[in-house]
């Protein structure tokens, strides 16, 4: 491949990179009426009906011991259900944007590209139960976005080692400039506004969620809420939705998700095991 090469597909560049024979037969986007017996509509959907929905927090098995599920198989699903859009979020990494970015173009799925970046991070993500990082879920907004958060990764790879990259919030902050093409979402229970809620309360949350507006901008910052059963979800998600009133920013709910159907459950628990080289029982526990 030379400069002078015609432009390579994104499907024939993850060929090449995976070592995998390229295909160079067209994959064709199937048409809307179109479904593969594989991205079948739930039994209860409602043909065009529903709050329409988009997934921004969702990590594929490029997030490593974490994501239990392939960009494809999010794509797929993400289909099936309706989504409107899929956005992939995978930890300090672009890892899995192609193939993401191909399976979503042949079942005609918008997509959002973004990173859950590990701020402050003291130790690696492996061999502990719970890493010490501060979480940030950016998403870009356009091609610029991408590009400066691409830079950001970059360099908070290279000034780490292998699963620890090393990025601060103000150096990140500085990167960013005065316009980042960001949309900053306050991220999971790791995240700076839900770790300050939950262990000093709502005043400490609002400090942390008007220092992101002021690093980044009121109109890129957006509070972050989801849902996964636990007892405390629907008091964390109050409080958390008060604050977005409060402030005056957007509210979104996300399901952080890690694999693509509820039959991964176990096999993500058992990658969180192994990556914090613990049983599956003490993990539990």
């Amino acid at each position: 491949m030379g400069w002078s090469s015609s432009r390579m597909s994104w499907r024939e560049l993850e060929g090449r990179l995976s070592d995998r024979p390229f295909d160079p037969a067209p994959h064709r986007t199937p048409l809307p009426v179109e479904r593969s017996p594989s991205v079948e509509p739930p039994p209860d959907a409602v043909p065009g009906g529903g709050v329409p929905y988009a997934e921004l927090h969702c990590h594929s098995n490029f997030s490593f011991l974490d994501g239990a599920s392939s960009p494809d198989e999010l794509v797929a699903e993400a289909v099936r259900l309706g989504l409107t859009a899929l956005a992939l979020t995978d930890h300090d990494g672009f890892y899995g944007v192609v193939r993401f970015a191909e399976a979503a173009r042949e079942h005609g799925l918008p997509t959002v590209f973004g990173s859950e970046l590990s701020l402050d991070a003291s130790m690696p993500r492996s061999a502990v139960p719970d890493p010490s990082a501060t979480h940030l879920l950016v998403l870009a907004d356009d091609p610029a976005g991408y590009a400066l958060l691409g830079t950001v990764i970059s360099e908070s790879q290279l000034a780490g080692t292998k699963g620890h990259p090393r990025l601060s919030l103000d150096r990140l902050t500085d990167l960013a400039g005065a316009d980042p093409h960001w949309t900053v979402l306050t991220g999971c229970r790791k995240g700076a506004v839900p770790a300050a809620l939950q262990s000093d309360g709502p005043a400490a949350a609002r400090r942390a969620l008007d220092d992101l507006v002021e690093r980044f901008g009121r109109h890129r910052v957006v509070v972050e809420i989801w849902d996964h059963g636990y007892p405390l979800d629907a008091e964390r998600n109050d409080a958390l939705a008060r604050l977005a009133v409060d402030a005056g920013l957007d509210l979104v709910a996300t399901n952080n998700v890690h694999y693509h159907r509820p039959a991964r459950r176990r096999l993500a628990a058992a990658m969180a095991a192994v990556r914090a080289r613990r049983s599956m029982e003490e993990l539990d526990g």
